[in-house]
This record gives structure tokens, sequence and C-alpha cells, in this order.
């Protein structure tokens, strides 16, 4: 397979809110524009792009997944993306690649909350959109009142570029406002359009839009729109030549629409796509710090991997994007991050499970390799070393945290390199050992997310895990003060043991850093010097289990008074045992109290649902800090305990109709509520010894 010059490349993100029909429009795109001979359906879990297990089980996308095929002799590289929030990163990496979007949008609901955050993305990005308005065809749909919401929300140079004919059930065509012509479709599939005359019915609202259309495209052209208010006829090659310029320089955004489960539309989408999205050639060089990158062939090969795929037999495969010079099969590159070189093997082609091969990619294609050893997603290849990285994308941070308990004994080391293997497909994943409770913590931006992770452990690497909340790192100190007498002493027929010490225990210093500040006052030797590290170490280690819950102890102050040794039982091993029985005593008298992790947290919600999300966090024992307006979201700010965040993610999604989202960072820890305390130290399941 030849590679393609960069101006006859098109690489497209289907992007859009969940449910809008991405994945059923990526399968009849494939099939119109004959990459696949058969037709798959969401329902029955046999498109191309939901390959997966988990994603066929669940009916949503969850990966990115690319497709190549060639329409009108230009290639296309469509990568569907997930619409799922907790998927977004895969979005956001296929939106980093593409010069272009396609955003899918549902013809009843309209634009929602996922359409206008990964607006905001691609807007940021410089990716030039285009709009495919999806399911005509369902009651209550109305492609007239979805274009003024996205007017609303996008501005006014959101422009239809076709209307349909009918509406609901009884959708038939489509009138193209380019050439003023109007096509039916009969619903058997590609190749199901005949042009017909428009409608008489709509010849006013034809008019009336082609001229909307006009206006856009002459505002964008000096020279069409002094011709155009002249009324000099622009010709076709014109007006898309224009729309091409305003896509790629965010100054037009078209309207399309149609049906994708009944081909209605979708071979005029992939004109739109060749005709109105710009190439990779025409997008431009790639400035990256100190190297700027040229489409040209013949240049130093740099390629940025946006995506690695953790398959348990083929290693992991990597989705690159070539942005200069070509990248050929059996070559060795160089992996920038690493300082390592790479054996570049068989060049692959992905489709859904399929995996065609290329000799070569060249500057704007898409492709994928395997069994790179050094190379992840966030990786460049050159064939040089070079200080080269991409801006990075703010991710957003995980927030539904749970403990992964495997479910064989000895598993653990198995299942950890394959969360490792897992982390590195979907970067929003965070995974730690909690240092105080021991726990396996994985976190995600949801309970499906984390849910999706077990299931590819099971599916992809055959290790079966249970996920539990995890367990709040309380911490315990004192409140009072205390003396404590810690005496150890065992005579067993020879050399016997003999520690003894006497020590203050009361609360640290308010701006004190250590856990314990332990300071000695034993004076004449009454402990010899040797030992004095003993007694430190026996008050520490009682420090790592407090009286109330067994949890770690912070902010206290040992004082070393008084003690005694023996000139033959004396020990380290004596003395580290009485100061630990000394600490134990004296915590038990220095009024314990329990402590808590305080989180500063910060909802992104709807101004309608302020009210009800402070309330909600009053009711966890918040208080609120205050809200700030963030674009058309307003960012409440609150301090709550994280004992009463651990389930909050799915609360916030019901509050405010899954439009709300959420970040959180330790702030301090503070005192229990006695009324709560006893119950908690009842409850509580303290960490192991």
């Amino acid at each position: 397979m030849s590679h393609a010059a960069a101006d006859g490349i098109r690489n497209v993100a289907l992007v859009g809110h969940r449910g809008s029909g991405k994945t059923s429009l990526h399968e009849a795109l494939l099939f119109e524009a004959g990459a696949i001979s058969r037709l798959g359906t969401v329902i029955d879990g046999t498109t191309v792009s939901d390959a997966d297990p988990d994603e066929r089980a669940r009916g949503m996308s969850i990966s990115a997944a690319l497709a190549s095929f060639d329409w009108r002799g230009v290639k296309v590289n469509l990568i569907d993306t997930p619409g799922e929030p907790s998927f977004v990163a895969d979005a956001l990496g296929a939106l980093r690649v593409c010069e272009s979007a396609v955003f899918v949008v549902n013809g009843v609901l309209g634009v929602e909350v996922g359409t206008q955050r990964l607006w905001t993305r691609a807007e940021e990005l410089g990716v030039a959109r285009l709009v495919y308005v999806n399911m005509l065809d369902r009651e209550r749909a109305d492609f007239f009142r979805v274009l003024g919401q996205l007017k609303t929300a996008f501005g006014p140079h959101v422009v239809a570029t076709e209307i349909p004919i009918g509406a609901e059930h009884e959708i038939s065509g489509l009138v193209d406002l380019v050439d003023m012509q109007a096509f039916a479709y009969d619903g058997t599939g590609k190749d199901n359009r005949r042009e017909i005359p428009i409608p008489d019915d709509l010849v006013a609202l034809a008019t009336e839009y082609r001229e909307k259309l006009m206006d856009e495209v002459a505002e964008h052209s000096e020279t069409l729109m002094e011709r155009y208010l002249e009324g000099e006829d622009i010709s076709h090659d014109e007006i898309v030549a224009a729309l091409e310029e305003g896509t790629d320089a965010g100054a037009i955004f078209p309207v399309t629409c149609g049906v994708a489960t009944a081909h209605l539309g979708t071979d005029r989408l992939l004109e739109a796509i060749v005709d109105d999205l710009p190439s990779p050639a025409q997008h431009g060089p790639l400035d990256v710090g100190e190297t700027v990158l040229e489409p040209d062939p013949d240049a130093e090969a740099f390629a940025y991997v946006f995506k690695t795929r953790a398959d348990p037999f083929a290693g992991r495969i990597n989705l690159f994007r070539v942005y200069q010079g070509t990248v050929r099969h059996d070559s060795q590159m160089l992996n920038t991050r690493a300082h390592a070189k790479e054996r570049v093997g068989q060049l692959l082609v992905p489709q859904g499970t399929r995996l065609g091969q290329a000799e070569a990619f060249g500057p704007g294609d898409i492709g994928a390799v395997a069994k790179l050893k050094e190379t992840r997603a966030g990786d460049w290849l050159a064939d040089r070393d070079a200080p080269i990285s991409m801006p990075a994308i703010a991710l957003p941070a995980p927030v539904m945290a749970f403990h992964v308990e495997p479910h064989a004994r000895g598993d653990e080391d198995k299942v950890f390199t394959a969360l490792r293997r897992l982390q590195e497909e979907d970067p929003t994943i965070d995974l730690h050992r909690d240092p105080q409770t021991g726990e396996q913590i994985v976190a995600g931006l949801s309970q499906v997310h984390v849910e999706v992770v077990v299931d590819r452990l099971r599916s992809r690497f055959g290790v079966e895990v249970d996920l539990k909340l995890p367990r709040v790192p309380y911490q315990e100190t004192i409140r009072g003060t205390a003396k404590a007498h810690g005496r150890h002493k065992k005579q067993s027929g020879g050399r016997g043991q003999f520690g003894d010490c006497h020590i203050e225990l009361e609360p640290a210093a308010a701006d004190a850093t250590d856990a314990c500040e332990f300071i000695n006052r034993i004076k004449g030797g009454a402990i010899p010097t040797s030992f004095i590290p003993a007694v430190e170490k026996g008050v520490r280690e009682a420090m790592e289990r407090g009286v109330l819950g067994g949890f770690p102890v912070k902010g206290v102050r040992v004082t070393l008074v008084d003690g005694s040794a023996h000139s033959v039982d004396s020990s380290e091993m004596a003395f580290k045992m009485a100061g630990s029985l000394a600490m134990r005593e004296a915590l038990a008298n220095a009024e314990p109290v329990l402590l808590e992790p305080i989180m500063t947290v910060t909802a992104s919600v709807p101004e309608a649902s302020v009210g009800d999300v402070m309330g909600d966090l009053s009711s966890r024992r918040g208080r609120p800090l205050g809200t700030e307006v963030v674009g058309t979201m307003t960012e409440v700010t609150a301090e709550v305990p994280m004992a009463e965040m651990l389930a909050y993610a799915p609360d916030l999604r019901s509050i405010t109709g899954g439009q709300g989202e959420f970040t959180m960072q330790f702030a301090r820890y503070e005192e229990v509520p006695p009324h709560l305390a006893a119950r908690l130290v009842q409850e509580l399941d303290p960490a192991p010894a």
C-alpha cells in the first residue's frame, strides 16, 4: 500500500455527547466508502469500531478506533471516539492529531454538555469543526431547532450547508444549499440517492438558508464579497474553496444532517469531509518549541504516538501521526523521551479488529505499529534525537477511587503489572499504593470507568479482582499532656533484658513538620547515650498504631526525662520495648482524638444547580468557600471531609443532570467531631499491623 501525499489526506475525529450515534455513523461511512462489505450495528455488537468485548457488552465506545479508507482519491483517516466523559482522554488524543472534527449531534436532544466541552477543547487545539445533526428520523427530532441551539452555543458562524426534506419518520432527503439541488434517499443502503426537484413547500426556506450560507462564505473572502454584493454568480468550486478555508480558520462551522442508520446523507457527509475540511498540507506546519515540523515527505521523520493499546498477545500497539518525513516499515527510529532506538517492524492500518499492512506512512498520515519496547502514548519517534515535546492536554483528575483486591493470593504482582499496562492506554487512570493503609488504589473518572478497568483485567490479562471503597486514611493525635513510665524487664536463666524510661507527652507546636518531635533531657547518664536512639525508635514504632483505632499518630512532642539501666542486662532491644510501652501508656492518657483528611472540592455545575449542589455539600459536613462563573458553568468550592466524598461522583451527576464534574485536592487534617468519633472508632476496621 503506497502512502498518500499530505494534500490527499483528511484526518477526522468523530466526537460528541454519548448516544449521538457516532459509532453508527462511523460504520455507515465505512460502508458507504466500500471499506467494509457488511454493515454492523451497535445493538448487535457488530460494528468495526466497537471491537472490544467491553464495548459490545456495554453498547458504547470506550476506546478511540481508527479506520482508513479512500473516497474520491482522498485518504480519510476516521477516528471514532468515546462520548462517555469517563473516556474523554481518547477523544482528546484524537483531536490532538486530527486537523478536523465532525461533531455528531442528536437531532432530538440537540447540544448536550459533552458537545460543549469537546467543542471548547477542539477550539483550544485549533481543530476545524463540521457538525452532523443525526437521528432526524426520531420522534421530536427537529433540525432547525438544533441549528438554533448550535448558533446559541457556538456563535453566528454556525451555518447550514444542507437542510432536510421532511421531518421525523417522514424525512426522505436533503437539499444541498451550495448547488441548490435536492436528493431523495430510499433507505436501501449505499448508492441509494437520486436527484429530485426541490419540493415546492421548501423552495422559499431553502432560498433563505442559501442566502445565509452565502453571507458567511462571502464574509470570509473580500473578493467573493464584492462579487456577491454585485449579484454575480459564484461557482461551486469557489464556494467549496471558501468553505474549506473558512472552516480551517475556525471562521465557519458547516452543519450537515441525516440519519446514519438509514444511510440518509452519509454520502453527502463524505463529500463534505473531502471538500470542506482541510488536509494536513493546508493546515500547515506544527510548531513545537524549538522545532517546526513541515509536511515534507523527504525531510527527517517525526511521528507522534497518541494512543497505546495494551494487548496481552501483541504487546503494545501504538497509534501514531506522522508530522514530517516518512516512516517506513523495517526501519529504525529513536524514541526522543527514552533516548532509545526502536525497531519499527510491520506498519499496520487498523480497522477495528482487522489490521491491514502498509509499506510507509508519509507526512500527515496516521497508522500503527506493534511491539515497540519503550514507546507509549505521548512519545515522539524521530530520525534523530531532538528536544521535542507536544504541549500537554489538561485531562480531568480521577475522582472515583477503589481498593483493588486480587481473588487469588499471590496475584498481586500480576495485577499490578496488568494495571500498569492499562494505565499506559488510559492516562486518566490513577494507580498507587496508599502508604498508610497499604491498599492498592485504582481511581478513575467514574464508577463505570473503574469497572471497565476490572473487566479488562479479566478479559485481557486473565486476573480477577474485587473492588472495595478505599479506607479513609484517618490519623490520631492528642489534645492533652501525660507522663508515663515504661519498663521492660525479663529474666530467663541466662542474660536478662532491662530497659527503663520516663517520658512526657504533649501536643507538638502548630508549625511542626515532623510527626514526632523527640527531645532528650536525660541528665547524669541515667540512660547511657548509646541507648537513647533505641528509646526513640520504640516511641516512633508505638505511634504507627494509635490507641483509638490503630491509626498513625501525628503532631506530638515526646521528652525523655529519666530512666535507668542495668550494667549487664540492658540492650537496645530492651530500651526500644521500654520506649514503646511508655508511649502507649502516655497516648492513652493524653486525650487522644481522631483526625480526618479534609479535601478542597471544586465542582463545575450549571447555574441552575448551584443551590442544590451547595446544599448537598453542606449535608456532607462541607463548608462552602464560594462560587465563580467560569464560561457557561459555575464553580462551587467547598472544604469537605474525605469520608463524605468517596461516592460523590454519581450523586453529583444525578443532581446536575449529568452536567456536573468535580476535582478534589487534599487540604489538611482536622479533628473528627466528638459525636462522630466514638461511632467511627467502633465501626472502623483499623489498618493491619
